[in-house]
């Protein structure tokens, strides 16, 4: 029986000997085994992240478009879901205005929005804003537009304002545009100093949305 294994395991050990022996030689210049050639770029666990479109696109169906008043400045936006910012400069200290949109058939109607967007305010006594808000219906470049503003200490959504608590004295200006497959949300927030100053050129802005090109294909 020793004998048996002993000669089993010298052939084991010419067979693997020979093997190693008649494999191809690598090609000049090709890296070791498991290495990635010369110059190629790291493999990362996870693929990039798509940039968000540009502004003024859409996805799923026709785009639309607008003009940015003069003296915006454009920002990269933070988020997928926001298709242009830019910061709103003013006497009482820099304001935001985003474009918003979720996709086809996403982001949910003019009034719910609307009441969202009131709801995130408080008079100075700590009710509900909801009744200095001023809305009115628009349609422009054959765009069917609601346009919102409120006043008042601003308290953000559900866990208050994103960053920094309240924001006493703020001022919100809306539109929510009529897209053919989703509404588009125009959102501008900012100390009320500053968005009394940009009332004018948000006004623009809204009176200067159009249907874009098809993105269908």
């Amino acid at each position: 029986m020793r004998t048996l294994v002993g000669a089993c395991a010298a052939v084991l050990v010419v067979v693997a000997t020979v093997a190693a022996q008649t494999a191809p030689p690598a090609p000049p210049g090709h890296p070791p085994g498991g290495a990635m050639p010369p110059g190629h770029p790291p493999v990362r666990g996870a693929p990039p992240s798509i940039p968000p479109p540009p502004a003024g696109s859409g996805s799923g169906g026709q785009a639309l478009t607008w003009a940015a008043p003069a003296g915006w400045i454009a920002e990269a936006p933070s988020s997928s879901m926001r298709r242009a910012q830019y910061r709103l400069d003013g006497p009482g200290g820099p304001g935001e205005c985003v474009v918003f949109y979720f996709g086809p058939g996403q982001g949910g109607d003019a009034k719910a929005n609307v009441a969202r967007w009131v709801s995130q305010f408080r008079r100075p006594d700590g009710e509900p804003a909801g009744d200095t808000a001023r809305t009115r219906e628009l349609r422009v470049g054959g765009v069917a537009v609601t346009v919102v503003e409120v006043q008042g200490t601003y308290v953000g959504g559900i866990g208050g304002a994103p960053t920094g608590g309240d924001r006493p004295d703020h001022m919100l200006l809306g539109a929510i545009a009529a897209g053919p497959d989703a509404n588009w949300f125009f959102r501008a927030i900012g100390p009320r100093a500053t968005l009394e100053t940009q009332r004018a050129a948000f006004d623009g802005l809204v009176r200067s949305i159009r249907r874009g090109a098809s993105t269908r294909r």
